[in-house]
């Protein structure tokens, strides 16, 4: 009794849960900081959760570099996802918010058989939610199916909102690397130097390494591609409806506003004072704090990847234009509708001018019909002019753009557009290929249906596409078992694959009218484009 009584207490201490009695068909891994007990699954394969990968942000640890995590006594059970990151709560993430905290780097393994026989292409993947919510424990990204694709499938948490993206002149003095910021990204990619250090115990190859996302998980991965930090820990990726196109801050600019959202605390004037009362507050008092001034710029901080001169040194999208980001495989797209946005005559014309150089605006306005009635045209599958103008300019074009950039540097790259909508809906928004991608096409919840037998032909279809790129860096190998093959972008034709309810289809030139519109006035105004704020 006084053994357990002892182990009891290490268990309280360390913060872990750990298995009091072995059970001899649960798969062992051998992993930093120690042994990881995880569950086989019904459908073969095993899977474990709720791994750490980092030490808690908390505390002193609050806006700094994730560091390694401590090592424990005994088998870390993971059988269970690990808390979300702190975030607000919305209708899209609602099953994964709740009970969402600080302590929150942890990541989950996917296996397609246990013990694996031979070494796996390894996927991992980035959630989207706007860099302020979202989580990797989410039914409907549960990586069962799709590891069955023969690749381990990894997926993380990562610090959200002010935890993730808050600069500060007394965060950056303190900093080894002279910057503050980014530290969600930097999460990120302490989980991809972790999946190097580990990802063999699982039976995973860490030198096929692809990481893939959705919205701001895809904007994410690109921003990771285009930085010089993660050379040799990323080997593909794929960007699901998030090009690195708009503008990002300057460190300068959100340590000013970080000093505003300080001082509307009632912090002391010294920097170094200041993140000592900051760090003092808890994690809930201070999310709410960020909260009561989200919308009010003049002291809201910037909760974004910011240009803070170390992970990313300069605009990403102007390290695509020059082909400086890394040289590897990628596949791009977006899907066909993306957001409804309910915009007025006077939003289109903001988004018109903020996104097209002057004189093209005549052209983009007969392009929405906008020169002919008040809210333009609307157009079958594309959804009313508001919409095909939010999809153009911050999706669509963007995808383009990027393919046309590295076709033309001589980068593989691989584009695409997708058109099921998510059950029962007529235009597929944002986030409607998640469920095909995994394999979770279910009855119920934010993305649920009624799917039909055709739907799980398309979800098949897309996986085939997405493991066989994560294998090969080329979508099309090792079999594509009848599938048309998927043509690499090239900037003259630019073809690409468009998936749609009858199947996948090549084809070319992707809203091309309007897109080049879109990039000429983009690559006009690169140089110049670093921070505003950009309409909705």
């Amino acid at each position: 009794m006084k053994f357990l009584n002892d182990v009891f207490k290490i268990m309280l201490l360390a913060g872990f849960v750990f298995a009091i009695q072995a059970c001899s068909s649960d798969p062992l891994a051998e992993v930093a900081g120690g042994e990881v007990r995880g569950r086989i699954n019904e459908t073969g394969g095993a899977v474990f959760k709720g791994v750490p990968y980092a030490k808690p942000p908390e505390g002193e640890l609050r806006w700094r570099d994730p560091e390694p995590v401590a090592s424990w006594t005994g088998v870390l059970d993971a059988g269970s996802f690990g808390p979300a990151c702190t975030q607000r709560i919305a209708d899209w993430n609602a099953q994964e918010a709740p009970g969402n905290q600080e302590d929150c780097l942890y990541l989950n393994i996917w296996t397609p058989e246990w013990p694996v026989e031979s070494p796996k292409a390894v996927m991992v993947w980035l959630h989207g939610g706007g860099n302020w919510g979202g989580a990797a424990s989410v039914d409907y990204m549960d990586g069962t199916d799709l590891s069955r694709e023969d690749i381990i499938f990894v997926s993380i948490n990562y610090r959200l909102g002010v935890f993730g993206y808050f600069a500060h002149p007394g965060l950056t003095a303190e900093s080894p690397h002279g910057t503050s910021g980014n530290y969600g990204l930097l999460d990120q990619m302490a989980a991809l130097e972790w999946v190097r250090d580990n990802i063999s115990q699982f039976g995973g190859d860490p030198g096929r390494v692809t990481v893939f996302g959705q919205s701001a998980g895809a904007i994410d991965t690109s921003y990771l591609a285009a930085s010089p930090l993660t050379e040799g820990l990323i080997h593909r990726t794929i960007q699901q409806s998030g090009p690195p196109i708009r503008p990002i801050a300057q460190l300068a600019e959100a340590e000013a506003q970080g000093v505003r959202f300080a001082e509307s605390l009632d912090a002391p004037d010294d920097v170094t004072e200041a993140i000592n009362f900051l760090r003092s507050l808890s994690g809930p008092d201070l999310h709410q704090a960020a909260e009561a001034v989200r919308r009010d710029t003049d002291v809201a901080p910037i909760t974004d990847p910011i240009i803070d001169g170390y992970l990313i040194p300069r605009r990403p999208a102007f390290v695509f234009q020059e082909g400086g980001e890394l040289p590897i495989p990628m596949i791009i797209g977006n899907n066909v509708h993306e957001h409804p946005r309910g915009y007025t005559r006077e939003d289109m014309l903001g988004v018109i001018d903020w996104n097209f150089l002057e004189e093209f605006r005549p052209k983009v306005m007969s392009y929405y019909g906008l020169d002919e009635t008040e809210l333009g045209n609307a157009v079958p599958q594309l959804g009313p002019a508001g919409d095909q103008l939010s999809a153009d300019t911050r999706h669509r074009c963007g995808a383009v753009a990027q393919s046309i950039w590295r076709s033309s540097n001589g980068h593989p790259t691989y584009q695409y557009e997708f058109d099921p909508p998510v059950a029962g809906e007529e235009l597929s928004r944002h986030q409607a290929e998640i469920g095909f991608i995994f394999g979770n096409l279910l009855s119920y919840g934010y993305l649920g249906g009624p799917y039909t037998e055709s739907d799980s032909v398309i979800s098949e279809q897309i996986q085939t596409y997405w493991a066989n790129f994560a294998k090969t860096g080329d979508p099309n190998l090792p079999s594509l078992n009848g599938l048309p093959e998927w043509p690499q972008a090239d900037h003259t034709e630019q073809p690409y694959m468009k998936f749609t309810l009858q199947g996948p289809e090549v084809r070319e030139g992707l809203r091309r009218e309007i897109c080049d519109l879109y990039i000429r006035s983009l690559e006009k105004t690169l140089p110049a484009g670093t921070a505003a704020t950009r309409p909705e």
